[in-house]
């Protein structure tokens, strides 16, 4: 949701005009699919990277608009926390050395951004927690100084009446209150976009969403949360609490929450606008002037801007994005479950192994989603963000299976076939495919190893926190060395 935002106070009124503009946006989209109005034909790819700011002790750094003032590079932007910032990454297409060439872009924009970022006194930091994060630094006071995140705040908490619990059982248990959504600033994630024709979208969808938990399994980076060792991917129970609208009442009515996988398989994108309408208010309910309806009939590619304001408040793990770029409108797929790091390659690494994955799913002749339940992909989430390396995931075929088995021999394969079909070239195909492959046979990820070090740091005597800082200070000259994790020394 990367609107500028203004209105703090919104009417009734507001939100019955939004709720008319919203069926009327889709309405047109309907049209403009039945009239195939997209542009598919070189299907491009694009990246988020969300990412931390720390000084020189490892402590969050409360400087985000000041460091944006030195990059001066309109890539990035504010996240919600003071401590954040996000790059977007040019799109390209990811054929011949594409994959290769979006790793050297993030690698030049990330080491200009930190070097100027560090004549400030602050330090880019790559991971999915950052793990000397403390409930002090999540008050409302480091929320980022732009309207639009008090507005989405003030309507949250509207909406629940009440204070946030979050509350985590995992290797250790976390449970405490947030009366803001700034925790939600701890999930520093690691987004992938992929544009997809209109006819093949649910296709790519339902593969991505049967791939989750196995992107979390080999992917976890996020072990720590408020000093406490909890899942290996501890960003997703923490976002899917921190934005939840409901209170408890409304949990055990079955209403659904706005950081949903979904419940079931679609047959198209409009299913999954048509939920966003149908299942959840609006939080922002502003409109534009335009009439999307009328811009259609003069032949004009109309913006949708309800529809898009509306989505980007409703936080699937795998999100439809409709968007209009130089007069042309396109279908995406943003796939939102990953974490930030440990390194570019790594992160890169995890884009080559979905991007090969959901090629070849979508394009199998019997779809694999329709061998295995929607809840068993769900459970797939959840398995892999607790367990991480370790998870036992469900895949048709061979049912209950360990993770690291499943990628290894079944996944792997997929991905390398996939990633063939985009025209990735074969030394960057197995150079990125290795490095997962590396994960699973050394039992080693991002979330792994943060877990080892401290550990051997307490061991030596060092308390949880002292553990913490020094487990980062290891940490950030890896992340920069741009080694993948699995070859890092404890």
């Amino acid at each position: 949701m990367g609107r500028d935002v203004e209105h703090v106070v919104f009417s009734r009124e507001d939100r019955r005009r939004f709720r008319d503009k919203h069926r009327s946006c889709l309405d047109v989209l309907a049209q403009m699919l039945a009239e195939s109005q997209f542009d598919f034909d070189r299907p491009m790819t694009g990246m988020e990277i969300e990412l931390n700011l720390v000084d020189d002790r490892g402590e969050p750094a409360n400087v985000n608009a000041r460091v944006l003032e030195l990059v001066a590079d309109p890539a990035f932007q504010t996240e919600v926390g003071q401590f954040n910032i996000e790059i977007n990454v040019d799109p390209r297409e990811i054929g011949g050395n594409g994959l290769h060439d979006f790793e050297q872009a993030v690698r030049s924009s990330l080491n200009s951004a930190d070097e100027r970022a560090r004549s400030d006194g602050a330090h880019l930091v790559m991971t999915g927690i950052l793990p000397t994060l403390k409930p002090r630094h999540v008050r409302i006071e480091a929320m980022s100084a732009n309207p639009r995140y008090a507005a989405l705040n003030d309507q949250i908490f509207a909406a629940r009446g009440e204070d946030v619990e979050l509350a985590v059982d995992g290797v250790e248990r976390l449970s405490t209150y947030a009366d803001s959504i700034t925790p939600e600033a701890a999930c520093t994630s690691f987004q992938l976009h992929l544009q997809v024709s209109p006819a093949q979208f649910a296709q790519y969808w339902n593969a991505a969403q049967t791939i989750a938990g196995a992107q979390l399994a080999v992917g976890a980076n996020s072990p720590f949360l408020f000093g406490k060792e909890l899942w290996r991917e501890t960003r997703i129970p923490l976002f899917e609490q921190a934005t939840d609208t409901r209170p408890e009442e409304l949990k055990e009515q079955g209403v659904r929450p706005r950081v949903w996988f979904g419940e079931r398989w679609v047959t198209s994108v409009f299913d999954l606008f048509e939920e966003n309408a149908r299942y959840f208010p609006a939080l922002l309910p502003i409109c534009e002037d335009d009439d999307p309806a009328e811009q259609l009939a003069r032949g004009e590619i109309p913006a949708l801007a309800e529809l898009s304001l509306h989505n980007g408040t409703v936080y699937r793990w795998n999100r439809p994005i409709y968007a209009v770029v130089d007069g042309r409108p396109h279908l995406r797929v943003e796939n939102r479950v990953l974490p930030a790091g440990p390194t570019v390659v790594d992160a890169v690494a995890n884009a080559a192994f979905y991007y090969g994955l959901v090629r070849t799913l979508a394009e199998q002749e019997r779809p694999i989603w329709s061998q295995m339940s929607f809840s068993a992909a769900e459970e797939n989430l959840h398995s892999g963000a607790r367990h991480g390396l370790d998870a036992t995931l469900y895949w048709p075929g061979v049912g209950e299976v360990p993770a690291v088995e499943l990628v290894l021999r079944r996944l792997l394969p997929l991905a390398h076939a996939g990633l063939d079909s985009w025209g990735v070239e074969p030394a960057v195909r197995d150079r990125l495919l290795g490095v997962i492959e590396g994960r699973c046979t050394s039992g080693v990820n991002g979330a792994s190893w943060q877990v080892d070090v401290v550990h051997d740091l307490q061991r030596a005597g060092a308390d949880r926190t002292a553990a913490l800082h020094g487990m980062l200070e290891r940490y950030i000259p890896n992340m920069h060395s741009n080694e993948p994790v699995h070859t890092w020394e404890r």
